[in-house]
């Protein structure tokens, strides 16, 4: 069976490589992207089953991100990282069906609890499909 694979966008280089790290020691494989531009090829490549996305980058940001990764893909489980929370931020990603949103600082900790669910959520869309087929 092959492995669930995670894409992560971030601008910053050094938390790509640690949260790299991590999802891979868990048992995940791991796609990079460090923009939006290059998120939004990834994902109309099909590449990834679970997407994390950074909200503030510069050349196009997470929520543009999102917004253009919904026009094609309405069901991809997509988890959305920042640095600085904000109750407007939230509202508007949880209206694009964001799976969770999760401040970095605390990704550590939080991000497995998201990402078991963001799993779940696909695993029933990937086993929906193969039922509709």
């Amino acid at each position: 069976m092959s492995k669930t694979r995670i894409l992560i966008v971030d601008d910053e280089a050094d938390y790509l490589s640690v949260m790299k790290d991590r999802l891979e020691s868990w048992g995940y494989e791991v796609v990079l992207a460090k923009n939006g531009k290059e998120a939004l090829s990834s994902v109309k490549n099909k590449s990834s089953d679970i997407v994390i996305l950074d909200y503030f980058m510069p050349d196009i940001d997470g929520t543009a991100v999102l917004k253009e990764i919904r026009k094609s893909n309405k069901n991809l489980p997509v988890i959305m990282l920042t640095a600085h929370p904000d109750v407007d931020n939230i509202k508007g990603a949880q209206d694009l069906g964001v799976s969770a949103f999760i401040s970095k600082f605390s990704a550590y900790s939080d991000v497995q609890h998201s990402l078991r669910s963001a799993l779940d959520m696909a695993e029933k869309n990937i086993n929906k499909t193969k039922d509709q087929a």
